[in-house]
């Protein structure tokens, strides 16, 4: 079923109710840290995420396929580099998710004093596992309406802010200026501030994990508008809060942080409309969460990383499967650390973070390896370098302030990796087991022939998968080095080389004979060399997909120039590997 494509509001509601109920607990923690100066700490990380816009629009541009960090350095570096980006991606989402939803009953809570906060968490996780199964179109509808009412309660409380300021002046900002700063010095101050206050752009990578679910051009719409919603909010409502309220009184308010703004500012009733939309916002950052892994897991099961039973679709073209599985380990999370904030908080920082740095990382190797890449705009060198700097510094400042962050982070993060390298590894893992079962005891015989036998048939489908190159016929040094990557990144011993050549045009004899000559240098790989008459276009390329049964991200191609008659997205997922 052809799924509807998301427009630019629809869009823009997923992704920016993450990163916009921010503004509910980023101001409080940055003011804790850096005190009068928080609104400047929030204002330099409003710089470093406009470097970022730049950073993503020039690698979602030239490669604007679901995946986000992953898709990125799947074309640029190793597999198992991408394999990596992905899994600190699918951790930030599971902790987002559950922080989201757990932090949504606790305001919840303060409304209706009777219900069970972690009952309510579940029940809220099984409601978005099941609107995301209706279908991303259907989903995106309740983001929007989610996604207007935040944004109309958050300028209602910055009216009331500036209304309460115009009546009692400027005697409590000037008290809070007089105050010693936080650290000791302005430097120390801000340093903290900025990296408690990157916690306020959590949520920016979601857009680039659905962006094929997007109508061509929305991308950078959705960057840019999530970019000044933050720039304006989050430093705005920190210097309107020491405008209005002794810093002392920030530390004890941090978990109803802006529903104290508003009792303060407008009174109960205010406070309690707040509150409202600190629910709904949460869960709509619950379902940026389904959305944003779905689009990921998905990309990564069609590459081979997962199994391809997480493939299967229902009637409105869902993967229930992989949205169950996330479900499944939002579920598992919310019991082992028992609706905990401090512990998913941990993964939540460090994995959103490492995620960003991998994509700066990641634009830096496209420019050096996909050079050729046609790309909408480009960020400078010196800008993206910057900008990794910037996230590092992130790092250091959140790991020097919580050390324990760390040791909790590395407690979510080595099971997750050891599971995701025993899926690449598992051909290997197979062939191990297979020896192992030569060399059990007759006793078990029968047993170990069966297992064998079984593992013996799921190495064979592992590696009869075909792949193809399109190759232009005439430079072997390059097909040398696709197989150089195909023996290191997958699994399969079958390979078309295709060169669509025009007008009855024929390769050297030299290339054929070098062909030979690498042929023989792969024997375990059975290589084979077509040639077909016409234009590589999109079209032929979901014909040869059809006829061959290859999908086509088992599809590779070379980095093309700018005269390529096509935009890399419209050849359905073709993999550049040089």
């Amino acid at each position: 079923m052809h799924q509807k494509k998301l427009g630019e509001w629809s869009a823009t509601a997923i992704c920016g109710n993450d990163i916009t109920s921010s503004c509910l607990y980023v101001s409080a923690l940055t003011i804790v840290a850096a005190g009068q100066y928080a609104w400047l700490a929030l204002l330099f990380v409003a710089a470093i995420l406009f470097l970022f816009r730049k950073i993503y629009g020039e690698v979602v541009g030239a490669l604007p396929l679901n995946g986000g960090a992953y898709n990125v350095l799947l074309n640029s570096s190793t597999k198992s580099n991408a394999a990596l980006a992905a899994c600190l991606t699918i951790l930030s989402y599971m902790a987002t998710a559950v922080i989201s939803a757990s932090t949504a009953m606790h305001y919840l809570h303060e409304i209706i004093p009777a219900i069970n906060v972690n009952i309510a968490t579940f029940c809220l996780l099984l409601f978005f596992l099941g609107l995301t199964v209706l279908g991303i179109t259907e989903s995106s509808i309740v983001a929007l309406v989610i996604f207007v009412f935040h944004l109309s309660v958050m300028l209602l409380l910055i009216i009331f802010c500036i209304i309460f300021i115009a009546n009692n002046g400027f005697s409590i900002l000037v008290e809070n200026f007089s105050l010693p700063v936080r650290g000791g010095s302005i430097g120390t101050a801000l340093f903290f501030g900025f990296a408690a206050a990157m916690l306020g752009i959590s949520g920016f990578e979601s857009s680039a994990n659905f962006v094929e679910e997007q109508k061509h051009g929305v991308f950078p719409k959705t960057l840019r508008n999530m970019w000044i919603a933050v720039s304006v909010l989050n430093p705005l409502i920190a210097f309107l809060a020491i405008c209005i309220m002794p810093m002392s009184a920030v530390d004890s308010k941090v978990d109803y942080f802006l529903s104290f703004m508003g009792t303060l500012t407008g009174g109960k009733w205010l406070a309690l409309i707040i509150s409202i939309n600190a629910v709904t916002v949460l869960s709509g950052a619950v379902l940026t969460s389904f959305v944003g892994v779905n689009g990921l897991i998905k990309r990564m099961t069609l590459d081979r990383i997962l199994p391809q039973f997480f493939l299967k679709e229902n009637k409105r073209g869902s993967t229930y499967r992989i949205l169950g599985l996330f479900f499944a380990l939002c579920i598992s999370v919310l019991v082992v650390t028992k609706g905990e904030i401090l512990p998913l908080a941990a993964v939540y920082t460090l994995s959103f973070l490492t995620v960003m740095a991998f994509f700066a990382l990641g634009n830096l190797l496209l420019k050096i390896r996909r050079a050729r890449l046609p790309r909408p705009e480009t960020a400078p060198t010196a800008l993206v370098v910057l900008a990794l700097f910037g996230v590092i510094i992130a790092l250091y400042g959140n790991i020097k302030a919580n050390p324990a962050y760390l040791v909790t982070f590395l407690q979510y993060f080595i099971p997750a990796i050891l599971i995701i390298s025993a899926m690449l590894a598992r051909n290997d893992i197979m062939v191990v087991m297979v020896k192992t079962m030569q060399s059990i005891t007759k006793s078990f015989r029968k047993i170990a022939v069966t297992s064998r036998k079984s593992l013996h048939k799921s190495m064979h489908n592992l590696r009869s998968q075909e792949f193809v190159f399109f190759s232009k016929g005439d430079d072997i040094a390059t097909l040398n080095k696709v197989m150089i990557y195909i023996s290191q990144n997958e699994v399969t011993n079958k390979v078309k080389i295709v060169s669509v050549l025009k007008n009855h045009q024929q390769p050297s004899e030299k290339f054929l004979s070098d062909f030979d000559t690498l042929d023989r240098a792969y024997p375990e790989m059975d290589m084979e060399y077509i040639i077909i008459e016409g234009s590589f276009t999109p079209d032929l390329v979901e014909k040869l997909s059809n006829e061959w049964n290859i999908p086509k991200n088992f599809m590779f191609i070379s980095s093309p120039g700018e005269k390529f008659s096509y935009r890399v997205e419209e050849l359905g997922g073709v993999r550049l590997i040089l």
